[in-house]
């Protein structure tokens, strides 16, 4: 785990593609940067231009700008480096034939996809969990307050009656006690 941690930190975001420079898949393979050029050189007709790019000097001045360690010192002064996408990586591992290669090959080919998968379906961190268990609790009370009002338009209908009911008697009642006559003194 931690070598696929050590590698996704060598994959860099170039013209909107996710590469892996010359001069660090040479530490990784563990051969010289100049012996991996040869090699990819050597077969070229492998490399078409969605597998491997050699940078620009402004695209080196933005990354070095951007990184802690610059990339110009682990750089050979005299060439600009190339960026090699995961398909480029893979083909690297069958031109330069060892063993180291083919092992730090599997790795590169799992830090890609693992970066892939971080990208397709981010983590969920706990700010994710509770709100979607507001959004789960907001659609429960909005379909309990529904079932609420369908029961309280049945209720206010009796209740509606029991009133209507209530002022009828009371009305009866205010009828009856004016037609009832006095009992006492009449001044």
């Amino acid at each position: 785990m931690e070598e696929l941690q050590v590698i996704q930190n060598k994959i860099y975001e170039i013209r909107g593609t996710k590469v892996m420079l010359d001069f660090d898949l040479a530490e990784i393979y563990q051969v010289e940067t100049r012996v991996l050029n040869q090699a990819v050189k050597r077969n070229i007709a492998r490399f078409p231009e969605d597998f491997m790019f050699q940078l620009t000097n402004t695209e080196l001045d933005i990354m070095s700008s951007q990184n802690v360690m610059t990339l110009k010192a682990k750089r050979p002064k005299s060439a600009l480096p190339f960026a090699f996408t995961e398909h480029g990586v893979i083909m690297l591992a069958s031109v330069l034939r060892s063993e180291i290669a083919i092992q730090t090959s599997i790795l590169i080919t799992r830090a890609f996809v693992a970066i892939r998968k971080l990208v397709s379906t981010p983590p969920t961190d706990k700010i994710t969990e509770i709100q979607q268990e507001i959004k789960e609790l907001k659609e429960y009370i909005e379909e309990a307050f529904t079932d609420y009002n369908d029961i309280n338009e049945d209720t206010r209908m009796q209740l509606e009656l029991i009133n209507q009911t209530i002022a009828e008697l009371q009305s009866k009642k205010a009828f009856n006690d004016k037609l009832r006559p006095r009992i006492g003194f009449v001044k």
